[in-house]
């Protein structure tokens, strides 16, 4: 049965963190350039925000929730949105996950004070036992809104809000202050259509003048319990995505969401820090990671407590071609309020995304026109219904979800899908039902004019059971050049560790932004 972990919930927010994997995001003002041509970059605008409440729990002490959110801005005053929540320092809540997506709405006042309010709505649980999550989770499905006040300085924005956090049926519920942090960020996307064309001379000059480097990285981590004293005593294999920024050439700040696959299934956790690299070769690269956040499962099978968590960990890795890493990495995941202390051993794939004269290897005298194309992605928010569902002799009620997808193309036929979900209605009684899948996409040719393409996807990955994979196909729709429909029928698949089997049968139905970035 279900826990109430919805950490697979998690990594729903790496698909929003795609249009920041840009390595041309800069916060510094665009700059016009002397060409004939007009380049087909242009540039967008979003912010990162970071807050912080403690939420009333009927009955028990309060939840505190820190929340990290990524706003990409759609007109001049209002952004959509994705973000995640999980508590750092109070009461016994460690593995307790929430995601969510909404809108936000930002009034200029006077000068530089600015008022914000915004509704979100998704899903998330958790509890110190599988019984107590029902009670505290109630559902899963939760909502949010808030009105506040804000102040800009140079870099960031500070505020605060008044903000009413709910759970349906549960006894997280309160109207609370909520203080925030706004870092803006711009980013420069080209057409998807020029998947792996090379750029024109106008767009090589806007690329080399916004320079930078990002990173997506996947890791399999495996982690030994040290004297543990929850009544889980085995290891855990959790595979973690991470983002990484290079705020200069060596050294970056990244943000990860990892999710269990193997010992628990979805376990997890939400991890941010700060990243130092040290290039001993062309193709060796040594790198030391600090991170701070949260995570766990139900504190009765793994301590971490409240949930804060602390990170240090090293890896060393080894270049396979231009952009693609092999590493091996070790460290050490302890929870400072908890008995939660881990080994952990991990291997990783990393693509680099690199543009700009900043970037070049040693010896490239600039911007190398000719290496550098478009690489497309697509990023998506979905409504998920699943029904016909059934684990072991158990027949299930129809469960709602929401969820998003990151693709990344491969050429005009193979895409690499990305796709997590989150329930927001119970599941055999039980909040947190999540789901997190790779895999493999086919889609049919699609010209510039054809409005229709079908696809086909094969995935694998975990849900709350263990273990699963998911095969679907539907069709996307064309709106216009950046937007799409996309419908999806599919089956899921999985089984649990004592050999239960759970199916289900599903459709989808969601909003598809298309884009490029530059890749060097």
């Amino acid at each position: 049965m279900p826990t109430g972990k919805t950490l697979s919930a998690s990594l729903c927010l790496a698909g929003a963190l795609i249009p920041l994997a840009s390595p041309l995001t800069a916060s510094a003002q665009a700059s016009g350039t002397a060409s004939a041509e007009t380049p087909s970059l242009s540039r967008k605008q979003g912010r990162i925000v970071l807050d912080y409440q403690q939420v009333k729990v009927a009955g028990d002490e309060a939840i505190d929730f820190m929340g990290f959110h990524v706003h990409k801005q759609i007109s001049e005053k209002v952004s959509l949105g994705a973000g995640v929540y999980a508590p750092l320092f109070k009461g016994e809540y460690g593995g307790f996950t929430a995601f969510d997506i909404g809108v936000h709405l930002r009034q200029p006042l006077a000068s530089r004070l600015f008022a914000t309010a915004g509704f979100a709505a998704g899903g998330g649980g958790g509890g110190r036992g599988i019984e107590q999550s029902k009670s505290l989770s109630g559902t899963g499905g939760f909502y949010k809104g808030y009105l506040g006040l804000g102040y800009e300085f140079a870099d960031f924005s500070l505020g605060v809000n008044v903000a009413k956090m709910k759970f349906k049926r549960s006894a997280i519920d309160g109207t609370h202050a909520n203080v925030f942090v706004e870092i803006p960020y711009s980013y420069w996307t080209g057409p998807f259509s020029r998947h792996g064309e090379p750029l024109s001379a106008a767009d090589s000059k806007l690329a080399a003048d916004k320079s930078g480097e990002s990173a997506l990285t996947l890791v399999v981590d495996n982690f030994r319990q040290l004297r543990p004293e929850g009544s889980y005593k085995g290891r855990l294999q959790v595979a973690d995505l991470q983002y990484a920024n290079y705020y200069a050439r060596d050294s970056y700040w990244y943000f990860g969401l990892g999710v269990g696959v193997g010992g628990l299934p979805l376990y997890n956790h939400v991890i941010g820090g700060l990243g130092q690299r040290l290039q001993l070769t062309p193709s060796i690269a040594l790198h030391g990671q600090l991170g701070v956040g949260s995570g766990g499962y139900a504190p009765e099978l793994i301590n971490t407590s409240s949930g804060l968590l602390v990170y240090p960990r090293l890896s060393a890795e080894l270049a396979l071609t231009k952009n693609l890493g092999l590493s091996l990495s070790a460290g050490y995941l302890v929870a400072p309020k908890g008995s939660s202390k881990n080994q952990t051993f991990g291997v990783a794939l990393t693509h680099h995304i690199r543009s700009g004269s900043a970037n070049r290897p040693s010896g490239e005298a600039g911007f190398n026109d000719s290496s550098a194309t478009f690489q497309a992605f697509r990023f998506g928010v979905y409504q998920q219904t699943q029904f016909n569902i059934r684990y072991r002799d158990l027949v299930g009620e129809t469960l709602q979800s929401v969820g998003l997808q990151g693709d990344a193309i491969l050429n005009d036929r193979w895409y690499i899908p990305l796709q997590a979900a989150v329930g927001y209605t119970a599941y055999f009684g039980y909040p947190g039902y999540g789901e997190v899948l790779t895999g493999l996409g086919v889609q049919t040719l699609a010209g510039p004019s054809d409005r229709v393409q079908f696809f086909g996807q094969l995935m694998a990955g975990a849900n709350v059971h263990g273990p699963a994979a998911k095969a679907s196909a539907g069709l996307r729709y064309a709106l216009n050049e950046q937007l799409a429909l996309q419908a999806e029928a599919g089956r899921t698949a999985a089984r649990s560790s004592s050999g239960g089997r759970f199916n289900a049968d599903g459709i989808g139905l969601g909003l598809v932004y298309r884009f490029s970035v530059v890749q060097r």
